[in-house]
């Protein structure tokens, strides 16, 4: 008799805990926000990256009544700061603009620290973009046939620019497709290694449209074409890769993610925030002015999407075995 009522009352107090948890996760779910949130970005500052985070970060600011920080964190193409969201808190409170690279593409470069899949609770894409062939003036070609035909009577001598991510891979993927020879130079970030191609470090880079817009503007770099597989509808005078090296593409993206676990209530609540945002006209045209497509779908679209993606570039590595650096 004793130990049934010690039983009965350990069980009570087992229940009465375990409400208290459930109870207590759920009030701070409802109360959520309470302090800042931080959206990390794993490249450089100055890049799509980082502008495309200051652009949507008074979304959340608006909405949420709650301060966001923007915090890079860089290093090796994107993936420490990538690493950094996986290993945080469920919470709410850290949240990344995840690239497609790190995202969906470096896990099957070698290991990581996280799975881009996995690790991860999708939000929302936040834009798609297309990478540019840009090209210093000095160097004497005006279209992707002038290069590859430069690059063959040069084999080994062009160096192209990059930041590691789509931007190497763009490169790898046009060396592979075109047969030619050149070598990649890594840099910690789109914008730097825009600026080497202008400085002259390196002949030719990859880049993502935005990181090239003034450079172009200025004749400072000559646009050669851009990697999608059709022409870019806001850039529609520059010729497509594909259109000399037939099913050539590579699209860039980002979108917002939060670590593996965070509460649903908490991923639909951000997910509406950035689909009501884009309605806005004026966000609209600030993405599309560097080069950045809007997107806003739903977590379970995006979900979808970033493991199709995944699925996509691990199948394109084993069957090449291109590698990064």
């Amino acid at each position: 008799m004793k130990k049934n009522v010690i039983q009965t009352i350990a069980r009570a107090t087992f229940f009465a805990v375990g409400l208290f948890f459930v109870i207590h996760a759920q009030s701070a779910q409802k109360d959520w926000p309470t302090k800042p949130i931080r959206i990390i970005v794993p490249y450089a500052p100055g890049g799509i990256a980082d502008t495309v985070a200051r652009i949507i970060a008074p979304m959340f600011q608006d909405s949420l009544n709650q301060a966001v920080i923007i915090e890079s964190k860089t290093g090796a193409s994107g993936t420490v700061g990538t690493a950094f969201v996986a290993k945080s808190a469920p919470d709410g409170y850290t949240l990344l603009l995840g690239l497609a690279a790190p995202q969906t593409l470096s896990q099957h470069l070698g290991k990581i620290e996280y799975d881009g899949v996995k690790d991860f609770a999708p939000i929302a894409l936040i834009n798609t973009n297309p990478l540019v062939l840009l090209v210093n003036p000095s160097l004497p070609v005006n279209s992707v046939s002038d290069l590859i035909k430069y690059a063959k009577a040069n084999p080994g001598k062009l160096n192209f620019s990059g930041a590691g991510g789509l931007t190497q891979f763009a490169g790898e993927i046009f060396k592979a497709r075109a047969g030619v020879n050149m070598v990649h130079v890594p840099y910690r970030g789109g914008a730097p290694a825009v600026t080497a191609a202008v400085a002259g470090e390196s002949q030719l880079t990859f880049a993502n449209y935005s990181d090239a817009i003034p450079w172009i503007e200025s004749g400072k770099l000559r646009v050669i074409a851009v990697t999608s597989g059709s022409r870019f509808p806001l850039a529609p005078k520059i010729p497509a890769i594909s259109e000399t090296l037939p099913g050539f593409s590579v699209d860039g993206w980002s979108g917002l993610f939060a670590p593996a676990g965070t509460p649903p209530e908490i991923i639909d609540r951000l997910a509406n925030i950035v689909r009501e945002g884009f309605k806005d006209p004026a966000i609209r045209k600030r993405m599309e002015s560097i080069g950045a497509i809007p997107g806003g779908d739903t977590p379970e679209e995006f979900k979808a999407f970033v493991k199709a993606e995944s699925i996509k570039w691990g199948n394109f590595v084993s069957q090449t075995g291109i590698k990064g650096d």
